[in-house]
């Protein structure tokens, strides 16, 4: 400590070089500020990237900047953001305090309210909404969508308002603290809140564009919807009423047999785990409908079931398959493997010396199980069924390719936006049942769970030795799961045999003749020429998922830890929009998107960084869990120990968290690259013939009977997944809980037995 120069209180040169830090981050964003409005173009110029535009910075074309836009070609109300940069300019020559923290939250709220207000109510034809265009008359000038030049104006107003809030005394005064939070917070209410609250209105408007309660419920409750016609003995249900019933039963099939493979992965024999964990990582590292391909090429009109039954007995191949039981057959094959391997990580987690206590008490093994080691698997069985049931109802590549006359919630969405005919409204309407659905049974599961915490590994040793299962609920498993691990494993080997066949169910000779015209590479006149008609697609997703995987998996983890490591108001609203896009179905999102994103001031339909925002914020949850569940791992005194020495918030995070985040930090990124990789409700809608996508690609040959290069593209797709997984498991590792060697099952509870015997 030093003292000051006129003989009062010791400065801490820490803490001086702190406030200087913070006083340049606020200098840096109001320059950046004002640089937005001089140096970029203000709005997005058409068939033109940004840097394409800046020539034209200082001119009165299209993509003059923002002070040029609003002096010189009538657009005056971008001068508010002008406004705003100088009130913050003016707090910025303040010294730090609550004077300080006033001009900065009242220019940036100012700068970017009213430029929102702005983008939303002015469009590319005047007023974007009709009451104003009554009250105050047709406006001559108009605006196109934003820009680089507005994008970056908005980001420093909106991060200069949260140094306003932080130097008002909230977020215990951290600048970095209160612009994550902030920040956060305006990018998920902009691409979660907003689209999807934009989509689900559409239920409320008429044919005239009128709000209306009746046209909500003449749409909701219709035969269609809600109708009972197989319960009074007709043909059909409802779509709804097939999503739920169809939810449902995935749901508790999925968690059933993924809790039998996780027992008998940890609890039972060891010869077996490499085969779990390679029929673990298949649903994962390959487009949903995968499975469904397989199950065609066995239980199709031209499969093999349908073929020997005809050879053998005569029967004629008929479509029984397609439908409700296909479907159901289909997801239980692609979603248990997810079950598993959440049941797994829960079974690992249990502590032995739990189940050594019980045993030690006179309990036998039997008895230990489902007193002891079942109701600590309560957790696991409410997040598997959740997931089940979340992933039931966003499928939408399954039902499509296996449900026949089948209809559900996803599927009708989809023919009511690309249908002959366009119904928003019906889409919509749709849409809210499928939501409803999914949020009815988050709710029941958070509530169920409660804030109860469930963790079963801590900081202490645990040494003891996993209890081997009882035998007859061993012999019992084993009787259901090893014939389902062989049923799965051989409707994937089909799956995968599919491509390399000439015509599945007539001409079963080997040939590439699928991967030549998928992936052929000719030599031309000008080099090496991508001749085959699935590299455009497999180039753009691998660039359009590698562009959101690491932005997802950051903003995740900043996420996690503002949750994790801080304090503030509207802790839990905020929780809740973080984890929101994981209970709204892909199907939801995708038409959202599309409705809200198609006008200024966001026009982003047809572009790449469309499809990249709604692969970020529909993986978002994932780099959250993952990060929630590494933060709880970590001692809060390690972060506290770098703030005693001074260090900033952003240094601490970054020096001393972030490497200890790695496992989480790589799980994130793999996950959000592979999901990009491989999803399909989510952005059926947004593809273009510009930006096609693998997995649009693989749909859309589907539906041309193409089943050779479908299946030839999926089985490129896993190749490339097993291989980045793989690679990453090598370098990360399994996870270690320091438990003692392995003992072979029955020895092990041979000799907890006799140790229980007086």
């Amino acid at each position: 400590m030093q003292a000051s120069s006129t003989g009062g209180a010791p400065v801490n040169p820490a803490s001086v070089a702190a406030a200087r830090r913070a006083q340049r981050w606020i200098w840096a964003w109001v320059a950046l500020g004002f640089a937005a409005y001089l140096l970029l173009p203000w709005y997005a110029i058409q068939d033109a990237t940004w840097y394409e535009a800046v020539p034209q910075v200082f001119g009165q074309a299209e993509g003059a900047n923002g002070l040029m836009q609003a002096a010189t070609q009538g657009r005056s109300w971008l001068f508010i953001g002008l406004a705003g940069l100088l009130m913050c300019a003016v707090g910025a020559w303040l010294p730090p305090g609550r004077g300080q923290g006033r001009w900065l939250l009242a220019g940036g709220a100012i700068g970017a309210i009213g430029l929102s207000v702005a983008g939303f109510t002015i469009g590319a034809r005047g007023w974007s909404v009709a009451a104003l265009n009554t009250q105050f008359g047709e406006l001559a000038i108009n605006q196109f969508g934003i820009g680089a030049g507005g994008f970056v104006a908005l980001t420093a107003l909106v991060l200069l308002a949260a140094f306003g809030i932080a130097r008002l005394g909230l977020f215990k005064g951290d600048l970095f603290v209160a612009a994550a939070v902030i920040g956060c917070g305006v990018l998920m209410a902009l691409f979660i809140a907003y689209p999807v609250s934009k989509a689900l209105s559409g239920a409320f408007f008429n044919e005239d564009g009128q709000w209306s309660i009746g046209a909500f419920v003449a749409r909701v409750f219709t035969e269609r919807i809600w109708g009972l016609g197989c319960l009074a003995g007709g043909v059909r249900c409802g779509v709804a009423w097939n999503t739920l019933v169809l939810a449902l039963l995935t749901a508790a099939g999925t968690t059933f047999l993924g809790t039998l493979m996780a027992l008998m992965a940890e609890r039972g024999s060891k010869r077996g785990q490499g085969v779990l964990r390679v029929l673990a990582l298949l649903p994962i590292i390959t487009p949903p409908f995968v499975v469904g391909l397989g199950l065609i090429l066995l239980f199709g009109r031209a499969g093999i079931v349908n073929q020997m039954l005809e050879n053998l007995f005569g029967i004629e191949p008929t479509r029984w398959f397609y439908g409700m039981p296909g479907v159901l057959v289909a997801q239980l094959f692609a979603f248990t493997p997810i079950a598993f391997m959440i049941m797994r990580g829960v079974v690992q987690g249990i502590a032995p010396s739990l189940e050594e206590a019980a045993q030690m008490l006179r309990a036998d093994r039997r008895r230990t199980f489902f007193t002891i080691t079942l109701p600590l698997l309560k957790p696991g069985l409410a997040n598997a069924f959740l997931v089940g049931f979340i992933e039931s109802i966003a499928d939408f590549g399954n039902p499509v390719v296996v449900g026949g006359q089948f209809s559900v919630l996803s599927t009708d969405i989809f023919f009511a936006i690309v249908g002959a005919q366009y119904d928003q409204g019906r889409a919509a309407s749709l849409a809210w049942v499928l939501t409803l659905f999914a949020l009815g049974v988050f709710a029941l599961q958070r509530g169920l769970l409660g804030k109860q915490n469930y963790t079963t590994v801590s900081g202490k040793g645990d040494a003891g030795i996993a209890m081997a299962l009882p035998d007859g609920v061993r012999r019992t498993i084993y009787c259901i799961a090893l014939p389902w691990i062989a049923f799965t494993a051989v409707v994937y080997l089909f799956a995968f045999a599919g491509g390399f066949v000439q015509t599945w169910g007539r001409d079963y000779s080997f040939t590439l003749n699928h991967f030549k015209n998928a992936f052929a590479l000719e030599w031309g006149q000008f080099g090496l020429v991508w001749a085959g008609t699935a590299w455009n697609s497999l180039i753009t997703t691998l660039k359009l998922a590698g562009i959101s995987a690491p932005i997802t998996a950051a903003l995740g983890l900043l996420i996690a830890w503002l949750l994790a490591r801080n304090e503030f108001k509207g802790q839990g609203i905020f929780e809740f929009g973080a984890l929101l896009a994981f209970a709204i179905p892909g199907t939801v999102l995708g038409v959202s998107y599309i409705l809200a994103f198609n006008v200024p001031p966001l026009e982003l339909t047809g572009t790449g960084l469309i499809i990249v925002l709604c692969f970020m914020f529909r993986n978002l949850p994932v780099g959250v869990r993952a990060g929630t569940a590494a933060f709880k791992q970590l001692d809060r005194s390690l972060d506290e120990a770098s703030l005693m020495l001074r260090a900033s918030t952003s240094q601490t995070l970054f020096k001393v968290v972030l490497p200890l985040l790695k496992p989480a930090l790589v799980a994130a990124l793999v996950y959000s690259f592979v999901r990009a990789m491989t999803t399909v409700s989510a952005v059926i809608f947004l593809v273009t013939a510009e930006n096609e996508l693998a997995t649009t690609y693989i749909i859309g040959r589907v539906g041309n009977g193409d089943y050779g290069i479908a299946l030839a593209y999926c089985t490129v797709l896993m190749i490339l997944m097993s291989l980045a997984i793989a690679l990453v498991q090598f370098v990360v590792g399994e996870r270690k809980l320091g438990r003692r060697g392995a003992t072979p099952p029955h020895q092990g509870h041979h000799k907890m037995e006799s140790l229980a015997t007086p």
